[in-house]
Order: structure tokens, then C-alpha cells, then sequence
């Protein structure tokens, strides 16, 4: 399972109009209703706060758990697995701002950890994440996945190498951007070359010393990703106010970029053919995603309610490419209505995953005029589950 659980020190009114319960405790009991419900034996969870009630909660109902967060973040990553199934092996935390090509200090951070079960030396891995949400940024946002998922094949390899591998999480880019082909080792469009190319830039948070002269003219984006939101937004996403704090520049703030300059060489940024090598992946298999997967084969062996539930034909998304059988929504938001969290599928050489069921994505009109709404969700994201299973191909 996975649910951006949307952390209580992120919530505006101003963000959320239309929202009926958007204090803490009216969305409490709400929060545990639908994180317990699925019964998961591993959960993901992001934009986590308020430990002090969550964590209880879920010793209680028979969870272990590891947190981890960004560098003077009030909320962060959380993993959480039934101990009488797992035993945590070890742990890792990955600083996206302490790696090569940084173009926007973000305090975004990856949770990994290795899971032995207990009742057998077979285990798993398992990432969650909340990438950069500034639509803008897909440069950025590119290079923390293409990270996230070259740091979690390095910690299968120390810890297992025939376990399985999961990386669920907020990704914050739609199934027809760069991240999300480049994540399923995917060819990039002329389309998604450019929308890199323009937001390869770097920021003042970077390079604090950006002389006047260097700024670029605050330039507004065309985005994938944003294609069906309000153009009323305000602010950001979540991700910032009150902690990143808000860009200046005038313009709609979610799709300007203000603050940067053009890269320099020595600055690192990774071209594409950079990017592509970070996410190559040798012999391993390709990844897959889980709803991608476990939808196209429900609609292939007849289910008749797919089409209802996929963003597919939302985001002119061929029903043959991968990305098209993705949930509608994973977020529902008065002025933004997009999909942005998965739950990806490393499988180790030799072994090949299946979807065995999935719970059910949200129809549009089942999430009223934007989350979180009692009844539906108590976050502006719905979570995810899938039981999936592995088994070994025949030599």
C-alpha cells in the first residue's frame, strides 16, 4: 500500500475550498479507517506527521515501522510492515540534494529498507518517496527518480539480490512525462526532450551568488502534468509553503520558472543521455507498475469497468502504450486533478511479478467537488494497494 497521507503542517484553507474537514481532528479517525482497511503487509507512506497519534495506531494493529526526513522537514517517509511477516534488515536514507546535478535544493529525500520474512531467508525491498512537486521542474524531478531507482538496485545488491524490489510512493509527474517513460526504460519523445531541456536551468537555492544579469526572465512552461488543472491554482502543491517557501517572479507560481539561470558546465546537470544512463539497469529486467499492469490485464480478460478507471484516454495516452491503465486520479483537488502516484515493480533476474489484485481506483465522481471530503478521504491523494506475487521462470 501507499498514500501521500497529506501532512496536517501542509494544510491551507486556501489550497483546499472546498474541503469539509481539513482540521486534525476531523481527520484522524478518517486517516486510520482507510490505512488500516486494506489489511497491507507493507505500507508506504508520505508527507507523514503528527507521529506522536500515527505511530500508536499502527503498533497497535500490529506494525513495525522506519521514518525518515528531509533536512528541517516537519514530515517525511514512512514504511511501516507487520512484524510477525518482516524483520527489518537495514535501512537507508538517499538525500536527493547530495548528488551529482542538483539543479533546485529541495530537501527531498528516498526511505529504502530491506525486509527479511521471518519465517525464511527470502525478503524484499522496499523505497517510498515524495519527489519535488513543482510542475515546472521536470529536470529536476527526472534526476531524483533516476537516483531513487539506481540507489535502490545498489541496496538490493548488498542485501539481496534475489529479492524483489518496490518503489511506491508521490512521484509528482504524470504517466506521459520523461520521469515516467524513463522509470519504465522507456524511449524519450521529441516532446519530453524539450520539456527537459527547458527546465534544465539552477536555481538560487544552488547558487545563492546568481548575479542580476544571469537571472532568466521568469518563463512560463507548458506541463504534462498540468494539462487538466484550474489555472487558478495558488500557491504550491503542498510540498513548499511555509517550508520552501514560494517563488517569486509573478505568473502562476506552479508553472514559472523564476529564480535560475542557465546551467554552466561545471555545474553537472545531466544532458539526456546522462539521465538514460542513470536509469539503465544492465540485466535486470525492465520495472513495471503495478495499476499499469494489473488494469491492462483485467480489460484484456474482459472487465468492462477499466476504461472508467485508467488515465489513459484523460491524457491522450494510447491504450497500447505503457502509463495508459494507470488510476484516473491518485489526486483530486479542487484546482488540481491528476495522477501522480505508483506504485512501481523491480523484479530480481529470474523471477517474474504478478498483480494478483488491486484495490480499486476512485471514479471521478465518486470524489465530489475535490479531497479531502469526509466519507471519501481524509488527504488530497487516495492510496494504493496491490497483492502481488513472484515467481521463479524456468531456466
Amino acid at each position: 500500500m501507499t498514500w501521500n497521507l497529506l501532512a496536517q503542517c501542509l494544510v491551507r484553507r486556501k489550497l483546499f475550498p472546498t474541503s469539509d474537514c481539513l482540521k486534525g481532528g476531523q481527520r484522524l479517525a478518517m486517516t486510520y479507517e482507510e490505512l488500516l482497511a486494506p489489511r497491507a503487509d507493507i505500507i508506504c507512506l508520505q508527507e507523514t506527521d503528527r507521529l506522536e497519534k500515527l505511530l500508536p495506531v499502527l503498533d497497535k494493529a500490529g506494525y513495525d515501522h522506519s521514518y525518515a526526513s528531509g533536512p528541517r522537514k516537519k514530515h517525511g517517509c514512512c514504511i511501516a510492515w507487520r512484524r510477525n511477516a518482516f524483520s527489518k534488515v537495514d535501512s537507508k536514507v538517499l538525500y536527493y540534494d547530495d548528488e551529482p546535478g542538483l539543479s533546485f535544493r529541495t530537501r527531498n529525500i528516498a526511505h529504502i529498507v530491506a525486509l527479511r520474512r521471518v519465517d525464511s531467508e527470502d525478503g524484499i525491498v522496499v523505497a517510498t518517496t515524495h519527489l519535488f512537486w513543482h510542475p515546472a521542474y521536470i529536470y529536476e524531478r527526472s534526476r531524483q527518480a533516476a537516483l531513487l531507482q539506481r540507489t535502490t538496485r545498489a541496496f538490493r545488491a548488498t542485501h539481496g539480490p534475489s529479492w524483489p524490489a518496490i518503489i511506491a510512493g508521490d512521484f509528482n509527474f504524470a504517466p506521459h512525462e520523461a520521469a515516467y517513460a524513463l522509470m519504465l526504460r522507456q524511449p524519450l519523445s521529441s516532446a519530453h526532450r524539450a520539456k527537459l531541456a527547458g527546465s534544465r536551468v539552477v536555481h538560487k537555492s544552488v547558487d545563492p551568488a546568481i548575479a542580476p544579469e544571469e537571472i532568466r526572465k521568469p518563463e512560463k512552461v507548458e506541463l504534462a502534468a498540468t494539462a487538466q488543472e484550474n489555472t487558478e491554482a495558488e500557491g504550491d502543491e503542498g510540498e513548499g509553503e511555509g517550508e520552501e517557501g514560494e517563488e517569486e517572479g509573478g505568473g502562476d507560481p506552479d508553472r514559472v520558472l523564476v529564480n535560475t539561470r542557465p546551467p554552466r558546465p561545471e555545474d553537472g546537470l545531466l544532458d539526456d543521455a546522462a539521465l538514460e544512463e542513470l536509469y539503465r539497469l544492465g540485466d535486470e529486467p525492465a520495472p513495471c507498475s503495478a495499476y499499469d499492469e494489473g488494469q491492462r490485464a483485467r480489460a484484456v480478460a474482459g472487465a468492462t469497468d477499466v476504461d472508467a478507471q485508467r488515465c489513459g484516454e484523460r491524457l491522450g495516452i494510447d491504450r497500447n502504450s505503457l502509463g495508459a491503465y494507470e488510476p484516473e486520479y491518485t489526486n483530486y483537488t479542487f484546482y488540481w486533478k491528476l495522477t501522480l502516484d505508483y506504485v512501481f515493480l523491480l523484479d530480481p533476474p529470474g523471477s517474474r511479478s504478478k498483480v494478483l489484485r488491486l484495490l480499486a481506483p476512485h471514479k471521478a465522481e465518486d470524489l465530489g467537488d475535490g479531497l479531502p471530503k469526509k466519507g471519501i478521504s481524509a488527504s488530497d491523494h487516495v492510496s494504493l494497494a496491490a497483492e502481488l506475487q513472484w515467481t521463479k521462470l524456468e531456466a
